[in-house]
């Protein structure tokens, strides 16, 4: 008789894990075993016996707390819970920021448990034994990011589901038959996450609006507004409102304010500009110095605290400057009429009127209430002609009236001395430990039908200089004059470059033959205006230029005036565009608070108006980074014939990044697309290495390439690689 074969013992079942977790995530709760089998839909009596006895031994382990007979508790290990917030990376998995962590955390896929980019988390962090990654578990999503979220649909015959084009949203969401709306099949529709149940794949939505068909130029710019939860029009009750505002100027408000209608005012702006919120004037005098007065639209004189239109503009923040509109802060008879100081039209205005010497000293300053009388509106290109040929005729080619004409002596003379002073305000700035700035700007000319028909590059000149040292004088001044009082008040902050990553763009910049001065805070700037300078018409530019900017903190809006790094000013506000941006409103409200005696006011209040102000601002750069993106690769789907001459802009496990020199489209080239040889990521080179030649492609190098797909939803470009630039 053979021997019996002997079964293999079953593992025995455990619950310790589940009930560690459902211990964390109801942290202050106690709990029995009745109560933890209800928590697993476990009713069997096997079931329970094994989480009674799992209880025992984890307690027995001191994982958990037996507070009292049969009844249990999660230890506070309050090292391992945390606080933060989570970013998506678009592979499905993400890391968790915690300020109170030295480094971020892993999150793996299977431990999301339902957060999303950006939302607010409880996190519980293991593996942070010396020499390994620390990994963490989502066990609780304290808040929402974001709730609304923009897709195309794919109706089913019962149920639909909504697809996002957002890399970091690795989930589509399911909307039930009767939650459809009036949505197509294929539509963009912008919709609402209601409820994620437990054991759901996706999050339940409903379709809160139809935005129209994917690839239509305004369904896109409407997408791209609806996706950062920007609005695209007024309500009507709030336009209403504004058409009913007194704009007339009356002699019995002009009484009350410092009347400089008779000195020599103009605007420089835009060729394209509608709404012109800030005016200089000019005056010489008798003591041989200069009164410049810096004149802003007065919009707090119009938009009444506690009013919806306050409140609108409040919640909006910011005007949004996307590639073909402007989605204005205010209504337009406000924006565009009554606030724009508009040539030859008397306006109400808020200004800071300084005395100045031919050394570009403040000597007197003066804060207050005026009205002014403009004299002249200039377009950049105009100002910048005077500045450079110091002719008194705009010439046809350059003048925003179509025709040539002739402008005043005194405007003439006045527009070159301020532009000296300005280059002496410049100069002393830089000299200061100021960082030069002057990224190209994309921007394309549109044809009638909102097509882009061709690219240019925006580029700063004197002109734009002027304005520019006129504006942060008036901006630093007021600042400075509330900041010395120690009263409350709204700053413009910029902290100091973050060191991990300017180590990180050391080693890229490396490869070009530049290098960054660490000594310390003043050899930093000094050494990146030095680079900014070296790389200016060098096919490296863009790439550093972008790599420095991202170096760099964000600037934002607080009550806590640490200062502003980037434009070495220890104190800096935002006085000079109350028309597009909320905090110069609150601005001039508190200056005219405090001029006229009063207390200082609640900081915390305040504090939650500067945080609601710089995320509004984040959300509008955003948007018209997208909306760029957009036109982009539209412009691009237009040439996807033609050979372009690119720069290496990235390189990465996956493929090249590439920005094409002549119009500074960025795209993908594939690694598996390049045929000329076999090529493998080197991190340490960072760059391409093909295993027969050797070569290398890495940043900087040039190569031809053609478009292979343009994706105007996903606003991605893929390229074709043709050859290298030899």
């Amino acid at each position: 008789m053979g021997k019996r074969l002997r079964k293999p013992l079953k593992k025995e079942k455990t619950y310790s894990e589940k009930i560690v977790k459902i211990l964390s995530q109801n942290a202050n709760k106690v709990f029995n075993y009745k109560q933890i089998a209800a928590k697993l839909d476990l009713d069997d009596t096997q079931s329970r016996n094994q989480i009674i006895k799992d209880l025992k031994i984890l307690a027995a382990k001191k994982t958990i707390i037996e507070s009292e007979p049969g009844k249990y508790l999660i230890k506070a290990v309050s090292q391992d819970y945390y606080e933060g917030t989570i970013d998506m990376t678009s592979r499905k998995t993400a890391y968790f920021i915690c300020p109170d962590l030295e480094e971020d955390v892993f999150i793996p896929t299977n431990n999301l448990n339902r957060a999303l980019d950006k939302d607010t988390v409880k996190v519980y962090v293991y593996n942070r034994r010396k020499g390994r990654r620390p990994e963490g578990e989502v066990i609780e999503v304290i808040e929402r990011n974001k709730t609304d979220f923009v897709g195309v649909i794919d109706i089913q015959k019962n149920f639909s589901f909504v697809a996002t084009a957002n890399p970091k949203m690795y989930t589509d969401i399911f909307i039930p038959k009767d939650k459809i709306g009036e949505a197509e099949q294929g539509d963009v529709v912008l919709v609402h996450i209601e409820d994620w149940p437990k054991r759901a794949d996706s999050p339940f939505g409903k379709v809160i609006k139809v935005l129209g068909k994917p690839g239509e130029h305004d369904t896109e710019i409407h997408a791209i507004l609806a996706e950062y939860g920007l609005p695209s029009e007024f309500p009507i009750e709030v336009e209403t409102y504004a058409q009913k505002i007194d704009t007339t100027i009356h002699e019995s408000e002009i009484a009350k304010r410092r009347d400089m209608r008779d000195t020599l005012t103009f605007t420089i702006d835009p060729k394209d500009a509608k709404d012109f919120d800030d005016a200089l004037s000019f005056k010489k005098l008798e003591n041989g110095n200069y009164e410049i007065g810096i004149h802003i639209a007065d919009v707090s004189f119009y938009l009444e605290e506690g009013t919806i239109l306050d409140d609108e503009a409040y919640q909006r923040a910011t005007s949004v400057y996307l590639v073909d509109r402007v989605v204005p802060m205010l209504p337009e008879v406000l924006s565009n009429y009554a606030c724009s100081l508009r040539p030859h039209e008397e306006k109400y205005t808020f200004s800071a009127v300084f005395e100045i010497n031919e050394k570009a000293q403040v000597v007197n300053q003066w804060f207050g209430r005026t009205v002014i009388f403009s004299d002249q509106r200039f377009a950049y290109e105009e100002a910048q002609y005077i500045i450079e040929t110091k002719e008194h005729t705009i010439p046809q080619e350059i003048s925003i009236t179509g025709a040539p004409y002739q402008v005043s002596k005194e405007i003439v003379d006045a527009t070159l001395k301020l532009d000296a002073l300005a280059k002496i305000l410049r100069r002393n700035r830089m000299n200061e430990g100021a960082i030069s700035f002057d990224k190209v700007e994309v921007k394309f000319n549109l044809d009638q039908e909102g097509e882009p028909a061709g690219v240019y590059f925006k580029i700063s000149k004197d002109a734009n200089h002027l304005i520019e040292e006129f504006m942060l004088l008036a901006n630093r001044k007021v600042a400075e004059f509330i900041g010395k009082q120690k009263k409350t008040f709204v700053y413009r902050i910029h902290d100091e470059p973050n060191e991990d990553k300017l180590i990180a763009m050391q080693t890229v910049i490396a490869k070009f033959g530049y290098k960054i001065d660490f000594r310390n805070k003043g050899d930093i700037s000094k050494s990146l205006n030095n680079l900014l300078s070296e790389v200016v018409g060098k096919k490296e530019q863009n790439l550093i230029d972008t790599l420095t900017i991202r170096s760099m903190s964000k600037a934002k809006y607080s009550t806590d005036n640490i200062g502003h790094y980037g434009l070495a000013f220890d104190y800096y506000s935002h006085f000079t565009s109350p028309i597009r941006r909320y905090p110069d409103v609150m601005v001039h409200r508190l200056l005219q608070y405090y001029l006229d005696g009063g207390k200082s006011v609640d900081e915390e209040t305040y504090e939650s108006k500067c945080l609601h102000s710089s995320t509004m601002e984040g959300l509008a750069t955003n948007a018209e980074r997208d909306s760029i993106k957009y036109m982009q690769v539209k412009y691009m789907q237009n040439h996807q014939d033609q050979e372009f001459l690119g720069v290496i802009s990235g390189v990465t496990e996956w493929g090249i990044y590439v920005e094409i020199i002549e119009n500074k489209c960025e795209g993908m080239v594939r690694i598996r697309d390049i045929k000329e040889d076999y090529y493998t990521f080197d991190e340490k080179q960072y760059a391409l290495v093909g295993a027969t030649s050797h070569g290398l492609l890495q940043l900087g190098d040039e190569i031809f390439v053609k478009v292979k797909n343009a994706d105007l939803v996903k606003k991605q470009l893929d390229f074709h690689f043709i050859r290298r630039n030899e």
